[in-house]
């Protein structure tokens, strides 16, 4: 779901680090440098990047910059091709069938283990050929003022890699604001020693 959405799973950060004026003047150039790549037309089997907020398919800002008042907007976009086991399971057994056939034509009785991985490898490739990646896009706001970045979405695998490539396209770490680290901002030096020695409590 995106941010403008009537309701969204949201993931915050916060920059450890200095937002410098010129980095700031080279967030469009950065942008385009991690932008994302299509896959239709080859076999990879993922791609991820960076695009427009306002499309998708813009992976040059031409719909509209990420400029957006005290904010930059745009989004990370994942595609990923997948096969189910049932349909890999399938294919796998009949390229097997085929190449058992061969080998007790040439007079052998079995497959070797490399054969088969081999067999299995080049089914893997070419179901992935046939398949169309399924696309994904996750909203990110990041607030300039208050060095805050929002994430469209809670998932730890998305998290991961958004983390990796905002690093980077920015050269900046990013802190995500649990309520511990939420906590530590907020309240004295002198009271940080209890808040470590806080347990979580189940509440439900």
């Amino acid at each position: 779901m995106g941010v403008l959405s009537s309701s969204i799973s949201l993931t915050r950060y916060r920059i450890a680090g200095e937002v410098t004026d010129e980095l700031q003047g080279s967030i469009l150039q950065r942008l385009m440098s991690h932008k994302f790549l299509e896959i239709d037309q080859n076999s990879d089997e993922k791609s991820s990047g960076w695009v427009c907020f306002d499309d998708l398919l813009d992976t040059w800002w031409k719909t509209a910059p990420p400029q957006k008042g005290t904010y930059l907007a745009f989004a990370l976009r994942l595609d990923t091709r997948r096969i189910q086991p049932a349909v890999m399971k399938k294919h796998y057994r009949l390229a097997l069938d085929e190449a058992l056939k061969e080998q007790k034509a040439r007079g052998h009785k079995f497959i070797t283990r490399d054969h088969k991985k081999q067999i299995r490898d080049r089914v893997r490739q070419t179901l992935l050929s046939k398949t169309l990646p399924v696309p994904a896009v996750f909203d990110v706001a990041w607030n300039l003022d208050g060095h805050v970045v929002y994430l469209g979405t809670a998932a730890p695998k998305i998290r991961e890699l958004f983390e990796d490539l905002f690093l980077k396209s920015f050269e900046l770490h990013l802190e995500q604001q649990t309520p511990y680290f939420l906590a530590r901002r907020l309240v004295q030096t002198i009271d940080r020693s209890r808040l470590d020695q806080l347990e979580a409590a189940v509440l439900a």
